[in-house]
């Protein structure tokens, strides 16, 4: 496909998220296209590059959509909840990374790549639901949910997959700058015997490892949690086993690690499942190669993935973990870009509008 021009708004292109974005749409098939980035009062007048031009950060209001063609939510879901009708009324095809409008009616949760795999594993029990017309928005569904379902749905279409249960490693990132702040300064704060903030977290989240945070804390594990299920049942139509879950918050600023088991009904061997899961965003990382990290990870594309067997002994089992990891900005912010490109044919083409 070749690139064509559109006039794309950014919502929060102050955030972690937003910046990732716009690094990310200069790389794409709307690299061409033509970007506004918005933002609250206290970023307007931020410079920041887009592509190869430098951009100013302008003012967030209903006059800021006219003539969008598409709209990415990308700051916090209050600002998201506020603001994204008006984006509709002015005829944009909205995009939330937020997951403020996940359960709202016309509004799909969606990922064009476990979309794909899924139609390849030709497993889905009742039709895929695109977006169309009647589609008010689409959800960029969470990065830890399309590394799930991805890797799933490569097995479920080639392997007799009956469950999978997963532990998520949560990075400051996925929360914003004011985690990724927080847990710095209580880093800063251990080594020179100080008291920690715990504005974010209510709890020392720096060197720990948490199953739960404080009652007052600002990032709720709970939430994200339901977030993950909630869209990865969304995504897989009905075709994919049921997700076990529980996500932990590490103490690492950046990229999702995790732990998933997957169960067969019959024994399969590490070579088949390491050959089920080749394919487009997948990289599998064989034994003897560096096992995949938050680190490694960084600035990539696609997610790694390392197989391992569940009990010992060689031959075929029913039992195998996958250590995955991938950078959940960058997922988030390709995956987002995906789900634009797929509703381009809901659009006029060769124009700006």
């Amino acid at each position: 496909m070749t690139n064509e021009m559109y006039r794309i708004g950014i919502v929060g292109a102050s955030s972690l998220a937003g910046k990732e974005l716009t690094d990310a749409l200069g790389e794409s098939l709307l690299a061409a296209s033509d970007v506004v980035l918005l933002d609250d009062d206290e970023a307007v007048g931020q410079m920041t590059a887009t592509g190869d031009e430098v951009s100013f950060i302008q003012r967030l209001g209903a006059a800021a959509f006219e003539r969008l063609d598409f709209v990415f939510f990308a700051g916090d879901t209050a600002t998201t909840k506020k603001h994204w009708q008006e984006a509709r009324r002015a005829g944009a095809s909205i995009v939330d990374l937020t997951y403020a409008l996940a359960g709202k009616k016309d509004v799909l949760v969606r990922s064009p790549w476990v979309a794909g795999a899924l139609a390849d594993a030709e497993k889905t029990t009742h039709k895929e639901k695109k977006p169309d017309l009647n589609t008010h928005a689409v959800v960029a569904a969470h990065p830890a949910a399309v590394m799930i379902a991805l890797a799933t749905a490569h097995l479920h279409g080639k392997l007799p997959l009956s469950s999978v249960a997963a532990m998520v490693m949560e990075p400051a990132s996925e929360h914003g700058r004011l985690a990724m702040d927080e847990l710095h300064q209580q880093t800063v704060n251990l080594l020179s015997f100080q008291g920690l903030p715990r504005e974010q977290y209510d709890a020392q989240v720096a060197f720990n490892l948490l199953a739960e945070l404080g009652d007052a804390a600002s990032v709720k594990l709970a939430a994200t949690g339901e977030h993950i299920r909630d869209q990865y049942v969304a995504m897989s139509a009905g075709a994919l086993p049921p997700l076990a879950l529980q996500v932990l918050q590490a103490p690492v600023f950046h990229g999702y690690v995790m732990s998933v088991l997957v169960d067969f009904t019959s024994p399969v061997t590490e070579e088949q499942i390491r050959t089920a899961l080749v394919g487009e965003h997948i990289s599998v990382v064989a034994h003897g190669q560096d096992a995949p990290s938050n680190l490694s990870a960084t600035g990539r594309e696609d997610m790694l993935v390392q197989v391992s067997r569940g009990s010992g002994g060689d031959g075929p089992d029913t039992r195998f973990w996958l250590w995955m990891a991938a950078d959940n900005l960058r997922l988030a912010a390709l995956n987002a870009i995906a789900c634009a490109v797929e509703l381009r044919r809901l659009r006029p083409l060769g124009k700006v509008q």
